[in-house]
């Protein structure tokens, strides 16, 4: 029997070990599983970040664009203005050519297409020296013939022209028709440098971390600028759509993709991730012993319980508003009313409905503080649930909780309806006895004053005889009194006359025992 008691609980505490083991492998996995999750996602926000700043500049670049092509062609327009002499052309290319980095040549041509004049870019080398112009206009005469149909400008298609030292130039050509009263007079053809239009235009924080190129459909490369070169991970495409011409802008960050540690987002994630492993061991360390402290609370929870439910003295705690806090099962049996019926009420149903008002005044006066409860208590009435009232003895003191603030009230309260009958009862005993005793004294004294009043009929009663003496002795021959009693006769005359009479007897009898009434009480 006894190992059997020992095996129980090895055997229960057993499965509670497997318990805990797994809600703690468990918890160990979902921590791994967020971090995890968390730092995939750190590394996907960073990349989509990026992502998103590569789309932020292929954007900006292609508004750059935009905005260049349309100021050069502003310029150009107005080399067309009023058909100035040659002269006077030439110098205004030259200006537009000093401003304008990405135009490498400007053109004048007539109705039919020849040149009649042309200028090339201060900072660039001639473009048509290795192959000569006339040789390689075919992109422009086709972007002319498409100005002349829209009657307005027209790009050509891009195309390569070589230069000195075996390098080259992919260049594209824009053509403007020059009218007087719409007739086409002649066409100013300005060849842009694609490389050029990508360095010069496109600001410089975007070149500085991307590489931007101009791209076929088909993805070959036709132009390229920007510091980095591009690592393909984060790119984005935007269209250049231009009049007889559509380019495919291409932006490439120099930026990989996201790294675990170098990254700061990440090195930051993983520093959180290791201070909250670490907070997880400090955890399971604290929940072993909040299991321990549990326990022993749980143990002395029990124990107050037990002494709680074995007193017979009603306990009652009320905070600072008055409402009952707790009341313990004494008290309940004390006054006939459930916990809950009691938890939570201000005026509880115990009290009597003609002191409802007295009574509350009362805790008023206590939950301000302005007056101490008294410390030999006081005495109130209580009313049971089924309407009896009964007399308690309430002792208080104040609740005070672990951080010394005082928080309400915690009453005693002791029963003492039976100490108060047993004293009514004493006291309609004693009140008996003393009107019995007041009662014989009263009869004594009438039966002695009774008495007192008999001494004078004795003494008229002798007279009487006494006066009737004298009488008799003149009837019987005026003897001498006592003159026929010899010596003897005499003697027994004086001594019944030495004797007390009966009345004196009975009156000395009565004060004797009227004496020993006062002196013993009165007699049961």
């Amino acid at each position: 029997m006894y190992n059997s008691t020992l095996t129980l609980p090895a055997m229960s505490a057993r499965p509670r070990r497997w318990r805990r083991a797994l809600l703690w492998g468990a918890l160990v996995g979902l921590l791994l599983v967020a971090q995890s999750l968390l730092v995939w996602l750190t590394l996907d926000y960073e990349n989509n970040r990026a992502q998103e700043q590569v789309d932020a500049a292929a954007a900006t670049a292609i508004g750059d664009l935009r905005h260049a092509l349309s100021s050069d062609l502003q310029d150009l327009q107005a080399l067309t203005w009023n058909n100035p002499p040659v002269l006077q052309w030439r110098a205004d290319a030259s200006d537009v050519l000093r401003v304008r980095r990405e135009l490498l040549r400007i053109e004048r041509r007539d109705a039919t297409m020849r040149v009649e004049s042309a200028v090339n870019s201060p900072y660039q080398t001639a473009i048509f020296t290795q192959i000569p112009r006339d040789r390689m206009e075919f992109e422009a005469q086709l972007a002319c013939a498409n100005a002349q149909r829209q009657a307005g400008p027209s790009y050509s298609r891009s195309y390569f022209v070589p230069l000195p030292g075996g390098m080259g130039l992919e260049v594209v050509d824009v053509c403007l028709p020059s009218q007087n009263a719409g007739e086409i007079t002649g066409y100013v053809v300005g060849t842009f440098s694609l490389t050029q239009l990508l360095s010069d235009v496109v600001t410089t924080d975007v070149i500085r971390n991307h590489e931007l190129s101009f791209v076929e459909g088909d993805g070959t490369r036709l132009a390229r600028a920007g510091l980095p070169r591009g690592t393909g991970v984060f790119r984005s495409d935007r269209v250049l759509d231009l009049p007889g011409l559509t380019l495919q802008l291409r932006l490439d960050s120099g930026k990989g993709r996201a790294r675990l540690i170098p990254n700061l987002t990440v090195a930051l994630v993983l520093s959180l991730t290791l201070a909250l492993g670490a907070v997880v061991v400090l955890l399971a360390r604290d929940v072993r012993r909040r299991a321990a402290a549990e326990a022993a609370l749980a143990e002395a929870l029990a124990v107050r319980k037990a002494m709680e439910d074995s007193l017979i003295t009603g306990l009652r705690a009320r905070d600072l508003q008055g409402r009952i806090t707790y009341v313990n099962p004494a008290f309940c049996n004390m006054v006939g009313f459930s916990p809950q019926e009691l938890i939570g009420q201000s005026s509880p149903p115990y009290w009597p409905p003609e002191h409802v008002q007295e009574y509350t005044a009362r805790q008023q006066v206590r939950l301000t503080g302005a007056t101490p409860p008294p410390a030999e208590g006081h005495e109130t009435v209580f009313m049971r649930k089924n309407g009896e009232r009964f007399a308690v003895m309430i002792f208080e003191a104040p609740l005070v909780d672990g951080h010394g603030r005082h928080t309400g009230w915690m009453s005693t309260a002791l029963d003492v309806s039976g100490q108060r009958r047993v004293e009514e009862i004493s006291r309609q005993q004693q009140e008996r006895l003393q009107a019995t005793a007041r009662l014989a004294t009263v009869g004594e004294m009438a039966s002695l004053l009774s008495h007192e009043s008999q001494p004078a009929t004795c003494r008229h009663r002798e007279l009487r005889h006494r006066l009737a003496q004298p009488d008799e002795r003149r009837a019987a021959g005026r003897q001498p009194r006592n003159a026929g009693a010899t010596a003897p006769g005499r003697a027994t005359h004086r001594r019944a006359g030495r004797t007390r009479r009966p009345c004196d007897q009975k009156r000395a009898r009565l004060r004797a025992t009227a004496g020993a009434g006062a002196r013993g009480g009165p007699r049961r």
